[in-house]
C-alpha cells in the first residue's frame, strides 16, 4: 500500500496548490472594482434576463466558494461576497453559475449526464473505498472470492471517476458562456475581462485535477488487481 499513499500524497499536494492559487486569484480579482458597478446578484440576474429565463431565482447561500446552481429548485446561490461584491471576480463566478442555468435551460447534453448518474455516485462514494479495502484483504493469498469483492470496489470507484470527467465539460461550457456574455453585452472592460477569464481558468483546474487524480488511483487499483491475478 505504500504506492497508494505516495499517489495520494502527490494527489493531495497538487490539489492544495491549485485550490489555494484559485483563493488567490479570487481575492486578487476581488480588488478590481467593475466599471458599471454591478454586484454578483446584478450580474446574475441581468444574465439570466438576458437569456429568457425568468423561473431561476438568485440566492444568497453562507460560505466562501460555495456558489453552485441547484437544478432541483433551480436557484442561482451565490456565496455572500459573490452576492454582494461589485468587482471582477463576483462578476466571473456569478455569470458562470448562471452559464449552469442556462445548460440547464436548455437541456446541455453533458449536464443532463451528470445529473442522470448522481445517484450512482451517491453511492460508489461511499462504498467504493471500504469495498476495496475489504477486496484487498481478503484477495491476500490469491482469494478468488477476495478478488471479485476488490473488482466489485473498482467498478464502484470507476462511477466517481466517470463522473469527475463528465463534469469537466459541464464546466468549461459554464465558463465559456460566462465570458462570450460579459464582453458581448459590454458588462466588463478589457481588465475586467481578463481578470474574470484568470479566476475562471483555475476553478476549472481544480476540476481538472480531481479527475485526472481520481483516474491516476483508479489505474493503481486496476494495476493492482491484475498483478494479482
Amino acid at each position: 500500500m505504500t504506492g497508494y499513499y505516495i499517489l495520494a500524497g502527490v494527489i493531495f499536494l497538487v490539489s492544495s496548490y491549485v485550490s489555494n492559487k484559485l483563493k488567490s486569484k479570487f481575492q486578487h480579482y476581488s480588488k478590481v472594482s467593475l466599471r458599471n458597478g454591478m454586484s454578483g446578484r446584478e450580474i446574475a440576474e441581468k444574465m439570466l434576463a438576458d437569456n429568457g429565463i425568468s423561473d431561476v431565482q438568485v440566492i444568497s447561500t453562507a460560505g466562501q466558494l460555495t456558489d453552485h446552481y441547484n437544478p432541483r429548485n433551480k436557484t442561482v446561490n451565490l456565496s455572500e461576497v459573490v452576492y454582494n461584491q461589485r468587482n471582477a471576480a463576483a462578476a466571473a463566478v456569478a455569470a458562470h453559475e448562471v452559464g449552469h442555468a442556462i445548460q440547464h435551460a436548455k437541456a446541455y447534453s453533458w449536464l443532463k449526464m451528470r445529473s442522470a448518474i448522481v445517484p450512482a455516485v451517491g453511492i460508489s462514494s461511499k462504498l467504493s473505498n471500504i469495498v476495496i479495502m475489504i477486496g484487498l484483504a481478503l484477495s491476500v493469498g490469491g482469494s478468488a472470492f477476495g478478488s471479485n469483492i476488490f473488482l466489485l470496489g473498482i467498478g464502484l470507484f470507476a462511477v466517481t471517476t466517470a463522473f469527475a470527467f463528465i463534469t469537466l465539460p459541464v464546466e468549461y461550457d459554464a465558463s465559456n458562456r460566462a465570458l462570450a456574455w460579459l464582453e458581448g453585452r459590454n458588462m466588463v472592460s478589457q481588465e475586467e475581462h481578463a481578470g474574470a477569464k484568470d479566476a475562471l481558468k483555475w476553478a476549472a483546474r481544480t476540476y481538472l485535477v480531481a479527475a485526472l487524480g481520481s483516474l491516476a488511483t483508479l489505474l493503481y487499483f486496476i494495476s493492482i488487481f491484475l498483478n494479482r491475478r
